[in-house]
Parts: structure tokens; C-alpha cells; sequence
């Protein structure tokens, strides 16, 4: 299984997760399509279920709602 990400979106800054291999990605928020090879990437784990409980620590250490 490939790597699942967490990446910003490059209008809101909305977090995301998205697979490694992915190209795009519509962000939940503002509905941004958003090219992933450009966006920043801001932590990797091994599984999605790791990736969203990194998520969820990012968002509550930096006070985001999204």
C-alpha cells in the first residue's frame, strides 16, 4: 500500500490526506482543485489510519477547525 499524505491546500490551507500516488485533489473546504505535486506536504505515514491521527494532532496543536 502506498504511503498516504497530508498536504496543505493552496488557497485555504485547509490540511488533506491524499495517497502518494496522487495527481489532484478537490479540497473539502473551498473546493480548490488542488494540483498535490505543488502543494506542501506536511507529513507522510505509513497508513491512512496513522496519517489521520496525525491529521488530528496537527489540527488541534494548531487551532484549525478544517
Amino acid at each position: 500500500m502506498a504511503p498516504t499524505l497530508i498536504v496543505k491546500c493552496t488557497k485555504c490551507g485547509g490540511y488533506m490526506l491524499s495517497a502518494k500516488d496522487q495527481k489532484t485533489k478537490i479540497c473539502p473546504y473551498c473546493g480548490t482543485n488542488v494540483n498535490l505535486h505543488k502543494a506542501q506536504r506536511v507529513a507522510a505515514a505509513n497508513t491512512a489510519f496513522e496519517a489521520s491521527e496525525m491529521l488530528r494532532k496537527l489540527k488541534s496543536e494548531r487551532g484549525f477547525n478544517r
